[in-house]
């Protein structure tokens, strides 16, 4: 029987897993966080499912979420630039917001009640090498430093060697909900982004507030205050930010019952380098790896493409495996191509958003949205679509021509 190893139990390899478990495929993942100290960990994002991905989610029928209220339908935006600043636009079909803590133990458990294997390791890279000898295929779908640089960076699609935003995300009580029920996007130059996002968490609906902050600019103390000096004071300063950044989000705040879910474990604080790795590595052995997930795209969480991206490319390599079970370089190639549009068009995509100074289509693009509805659906339907999202919005020329279409309707 085929043998597959998998490194990481993100969203990445676990939905490959559950699509390999869909084969009869022998399969193991491998991880160092059991389900349980994932759920009872930090936050780790505040991640979309558009409905692309609950399209795919329901191919391996972990698509029903019975006991949560996690669906939304719109996005609702501050826009930075011009005199009128507030437009909304709807999903052709909603999306979806649940906490991994919960949403990762499931899908564990679910691997493990289909026949697949989890085991517990911390692995290096002679490690993952000696895994290449245990199976017929290792997928990488995790890892930093030395597991990172296993896959060159693709410098043609990694503009940037820093971070673009400082990013601060916290799950929320105390801010009430937009209606219709949607995401918040308040685009405020030169402080950055608010993204308020209506999710399921442990205590039920909260509000996940992830504040992308450029660098230098006055939102970025979200970042480097850390919550855990001063829980109090920290509070405090990110009703100051949302009060005098973020008024649409700010008029929603009670402050009386604002806080964090239940504490620190509810907080993250960083930064990621956006980048675009190869696809797959030849190994001294002969072996080959094979990239996926954040280790072969690692994009900013702006504009929700990161774990949308990851179950995308799952899927691509399993339909692969499917038909192909020699993984040679052959194998590798096909991979890289079937998927390489898609994940380049929403690296492409969200490194155009984070660009500081903005580049010059985006303020048009958005000055425009707030009195087009017609564009303004249309770029919230593409955060299903990357490849038509860039498409619109990769050059002056492209959102001059996508003004000029739906303005005629």
């Amino acid at each position: 029987m085929t043998s597959i190893g998998i490194v990481g139990a993100g969203v990445a390899g676990l939905h490959l897993g559950l699509h390999l478990r869909q084969q009869d495929l022998d399969v193991t993942i491998y991880t160092n966080r059991s389900a349980e100290d994932v759920a009872d960990g930090r936050i780790m994002n505040s991640v979309a499912h558009m409905s692309a991905t609950i399209d795919i989610e329901r191919e391996l029928g972990i698509a029903d979420w019975p006991e949560t209220d996690a669906e939304y339908s719109y996005h609702h935006h501050y826009n930075g630039w011009g005199e009128e600043r507030r437009f909304s636009a709807a999903f052709a079909e909603p999306a979806r917001i649940i906490d991994y803590r919960i949403y990762l133990p499931r899908l564990m458990r679910e691997f493990e009640e289909r026949g697949g294997r989890i085991e517990l390791r911390n692995l290096s890279v002679a490690d993952i090498e000696r895994l290449t000898e245990q199976h017929d295929l290792v997928v990488v779908s995790t890892g930093k430093g030395e597991i990172g640089a296993l896959f060159p960076r693709r410098e043609d699609r990694s503009p940037y060697t820093s971070p673009q935003r400082k990013l601060a995300v916290g799950f929320w009580k105390g801010v009430a909900p937009r209606e219709p029920r949607g995401v918040e996007i308040s685009v405020v130059p030169p402080a950055g982004e608010l993204l308020v996002l209506p999710m399921w968490s442990f205590s039920g609906a909260v509000n996940a507030l992830l504040f992308e902050s450029a660098p230098g600019g006055p939102q970025e103390i979200l970042t480097d205050q850390r919550y855990e000096d001063d829980p109090a004071a920290y509070r405090e300063l990110v009703l100051r930010i949302l009060e005098e950044f973020h008024p649409s989000v700010f008029e929603r705040v009670d402050p009386a019952a604002f806080e964090l879910q239940s504490g620190e474990k509810d907080i993250l604080q960083g930064a990621v380098t956006p980048v675009l790795r190869e696809d797959y590595a030849l190994l001294p052995n002969g072996k080959y790896l094979l990239a996926l997930g954040d280790v072969h795209m690692t994009v900013d969480p702006v504009q929700a493409q990161g774990a949308n991206s990851a179950a995308y490319s799952a899927k691509v390599v399993a339909d692969t495996i499917r038909e192909d079970r020699v993984f040679d370089e052959r194998f590798m190639r096909k991979v890289a191509r079937r998927r390489a549009e898609r994940l380049e068009a929403a690296t492409d995509w969200v490194n155009t958003m984070i660009r500081n100074p903005p580049a010059p289509q985006i303020p048009q693009l958005f000055s425009e949205m707030v009195r087009n509805q017609a564009l303004a659906d249309r770029f919230t339907e593409n955060f299903n679509a990357p490849i038509r999202q860039i498409d619109l919005l990769a050059t002056p020329e492209r959102v001059a021509a996508a003004i000029a279409e739906t303005s005629e309707h």
